[in-house]
């Protein structure tokens, strides 16, 4: 079996925890995803390929924990999915090595453990090789939640739908989301920004958008108004546009209702 491990030859004696480390600020990590960082004996670290160091170590700057336990990875995302799913597989055989003797490990991840995360692809490979597992995953505060309260923009108002998606390939499919949603959270936009920018601006709905990358990071980028926002300037990774198809209605307090609790 080219030294695989499978679920029939030992017993799963570890723990796997999945940790969102939030989008940015050390602060935004859970309590409880903090006793399980500090508890594990291996923390698997995602790099991107190609950048110096891994944002979600930045994420956790300051944070006390024994970063000599850490093991760096790099992930990939190639978009051929046999290579991806070569490369998580892979990636599982090497955890469930350490879970069969019985060691806590803990992977991290941007944002929330299982939104558009890597994390998702890691826990799948493991369960295909241990299906009962003692796996635990704690949910991390997501790019679009921090964007939302950095802006203070809200993400749905009484019932108002809102669409989380990975941006479209075209502008055609992302004006359709625009025009049969009231709210669209639109995710790795990257390259993209452009095109969705003049877009919005078409549409004239830029003034009531907003715009985020690297939340409480180096390079922060904030923008409750993208009638002028510079794609240039903004474009990378790391950006989150929220979309408002009409203006925030103005909820306004009756006269007789104002000084009441």
């Amino acid at each position: 079996m080219n030294g695989e491990v499978r679920h029939e030859d030992a017993m799963c004696k570890g723990r796997l925890s999945g940790i969102g480390v939030g989008p940015g600020p050390a602060g935004y990590l859970p309590l409880a995803a903090l006793d399980a960082l500090r508890a594990a004996d291996v923390i698997y670290l995602p790099r991107a390929r190609g950048a110096d160091m891994s944002v979600a170590l930045q994420c956790l700057d300051g944070v006390a924990f024994d970063r000599g336990r850490l093991r760096e990875i790099e992930f990939n995302m190639d978009p051929d999915r046999q290579v991806l799913q070569a490369h998580y597989a892979q990636l599982g055989r090497e955890l469930a090595a350490q879970l069969r003797d019985g060691l806590h490990v803990a992977y991290l991840t941007i944002g929330d453990s299982l939104t558009y995360s890597t994390y998702g692809y890691v826990l799948a490979a493991v369960r295909d090789l241990y299906p009962d597992c003692d796996c635990v995953t704690y949910p991390g505060i997501t790019s679009y939640a921090a964007a939302a309260s950095a802006l203070e923009w809200p993400l749905g108002v009484g019932k108002e739908r809102t669409l989380i998606l990975p941006c479209p390939e075209d502008a055609a499919t992302l004006r359709a989301e625009i025009e049969s949603h009231d709210i669209v959270v639109l995710m790795k936009v990257g390259a993209r920004l452009p095109w969705v920018l003049e877009l919005l601006r078409e549409m004239d709905i830029a003034r009531h958008c907003a715009f985020a990358r690297r939340i409480g990071l180096e390079g922060e980028v904030l923008a409750s108004d993208l009638t002028t926002l510079d794609a240039a300037q903004a474009s990378g990774y790391l950006a989150v546009l929220l979309i408002r198809k009409t203006a925030q209605d103005k909820r306004h307090v009756p006269e007789d209702m104002k000084g009441q609790t």
